[in-house]
């Protein structure tokens, strides 16, 4: 069995371009909040320029969208109007951090997303029940890390078989054949941790760390 989130990676890159495009409307519409906020507070560019230490014609050129806007030009600019940096950038309001993502179903076990962001880590709570599956190991780019809440949880592993119990954690290079799921004695409720290849987490249980399965 795979991880989920290799499965789930085109499905989420098509959310990256249009990260980008939010991040170019919010600083396409720098320019023009600054040259409100300077005009409500009757500035003039050159009373702006003494201020900041920033040329009168970069100030222009800012306003007007001709200059990408920088941390080292806002900041001086926000110090000068005295407000805080998220209102000349415009930044959207923190959302609610809380995930509420619909389980998903796939071959008889629920995943539920703990995590929203497309690329990098990606998260599942999985719950599979009791079931007499026969072990397919299968091997994909990626590293991926186990924790058990509740029941036992095999993992096969190369050449190892093992059985995790609650509160144990296994880590793996995914591009070793692989395979977890029900032992066949009741339900299983894991996190499962999925991330690109090289990254590793910084809790290690190394697969003799769990019960060996015998035959």
């Amino acid at each position: 069995m795979t991880g989920i989130g290799e499965s789930d990676k085109s499905d989420k890159n098509d959310k990256n371009d249009k990260n980008d495009k939010s991040a170019d409307d919010i600083l396409s519409g720098v320019g023009p909040r600054l040259r409100r906020l300077r005009k409500e507070r009757e500035v003039t560019l050159a009373a702006l320029s003494r201020s900041t230490g920033i040329s009168v014609s970069t100030l222009s050129r800012l306003e007007s969208g001709l200059r990408k806007p920088s941390l080292e030009l806002l900041l001086p600019v926000a110090r000068a109007h005295q407000v805080p940096l998220d209102e000349l950038v415009g930044a959207p309001p923190v959302r609610d951090p809380r995930v509420r993502a619909e389980p998903i179903v796939r071959h008889g076990r629920t995943y539920w997303p703990l995590t929203r962001q497309p690329g990098g880590l990606q998260a599942f709570k999985v719950v599979v029940p009791r079931s007499a599956e026969k072990p397919e190991a299968r091997t994909h780019e990626g590293y991926e890390w186990l924790y058990v809440m509740s029941g036992r949880l095999r993992l096969v592993l190369g050449e190892h078989d093992v059985v995790l119990s609650a509160g144990e954690a296994a880590e793996f290079d995914t591009r070793v054949p692989h395979w977890f799921g029900s032992t066949g004695e009741g339900p299983v409720e894991f996190l499962s941790l999925f991330g690109p290849q090289g990254e590793r987490m910084h809790v290690r249980a190394r697969p003799t760390g769990g019960e060996e399965r015998s035959g």
